[in-house]
């Protein structure tokens, strides 16, 4: 359950180089789109969910990649994932899905959870625009994984997994990028359920990469991947999804159509002060913290979809 291949970084974090700055002042910039310009987006603010969706859509675009989206309704109105996709070589059958929820709690502007998400996932999208993979590798946003469709069959991506496969779809991996905004390295800002409790540090300075007992080999390839080519503290773990907070995400959905599925998560609730409510805000994240996980991410991903 608890013990990951590899050694967390410890100590002093290396200066950001030119890449990452860039990439941190792009991570801030769309956190603020979503999370302060559009903000609340949920069905309760349809035309900002729709707002978010659109931005989503042209990002996609603006990188020069094919854009699918992928439409369902509830009570009358239409929900839409968005689904951008770089076909494979060799092994173009299988796929890895990286994927991120674009829709707020209500009452929440939504900068944690997960315009964070959003933007570490439209990142990557642009760190593979021009790639050539083995597999095929597929940049989803999600509609509705907050409240009241969270684990339930209206769940955007657990409409999107249930159709992949009815389609047959080949998926061997998938990431959902969760809540991944805000560090800190003050001992006791880290909680856990129990029995986690017992096993990992107080201080909320990791990134951490979470499954189930089915994920288990996923979720240690890619703390594995992470861990040996990135700078930056990191904690896995594999447990029964029954274990509050390991399943509560889009990789869940994923898990009941037999896919193997992970999280990558500052672990929301568990530190943040500010999850699911008004005060999740944009400035409260650490984009230069971000910066780092988001390329040690995009190491995890081209060791996916190339081996």
């Amino acid at each position: 359950m608890v013990i990951m291949p590899g050694r967390s970084h410890k100590g002093a974090l290396p200066p950001l180089s030119s890449e990452q700055s860039r990439l941190r002042d792009r991570l801030r910039q769309d956190v603020y789109l979503l999370g302060r310009e559009i903000g609340e987006r949920n069905t309760r603010h349809y035309r900002s969910l729709g707002l978010a969706a659109q931005h989503v859509s042209t990002r996609f675009l603006e990188l020069g990649l094919p854009v699918r989206e992928e439409p369902y309704r509830i009570e009358g109105k239409e929900m839409v994932n968005i689904e951008a996709e770089l076909k494979g070589t060799t092994r173009a059958a299988e796929i890895v899905v990286i994927g991120a929820h674009y829709d707020s709690a209500p009452g929440s502007p939504g900068a944690n959870d997960n315009a964070s998400g959003v933007a570490a996932m439209l990142e990557l999208a642009r760190l593979f625009k021009d790639a050539e993979p083995t597999r095929t590798v597929r940049f989803i946003a999600f509609v509705n994984e907050e409240p009241p469709y969270f684990l339930t069959e209206t769940m955007g991506s657990r409409v999107y997994a249930r159709r992949a496969r009815g389609r047959g779809d080949k998926i061997v991996a998938m990431l959902s990028l969760e809540t991944i905004g805000y560090y800190s390295d003050r001992p006791k800002s880290q909680q856990y359920p129990a029995p986690l409790n017992l096993f990992y540090p107080d201080s909320g300075n990791f990134i951490g990469f979470v499954g189930d007992l089915s994920s288990r080999d996923l979720v240690r390839r890619a703390i594995g991947t992470f861990r040996k080519t990135t700078r930056f503290p990191s904690e896995g773990v594999a447990a029964p999804g029954a274990i509050p907070g390991i399943g509560w995400s889009d990789h869940w959905s994923f898990w009941q159509a037999g896919y193997p599925a992970i999280m990558i998560t500052d672990t929301a609730l568990f530190r943040y002060p500010h999850y699911h409510a008004p005060s999740d805000t944009p400035e409260k994240l650490d984009y230069e913290r971000m910066a780092r996980v988001v390329l040690g991410i995009g190491r995890v991903v081209e060791d996916l979809i190339n081996k």
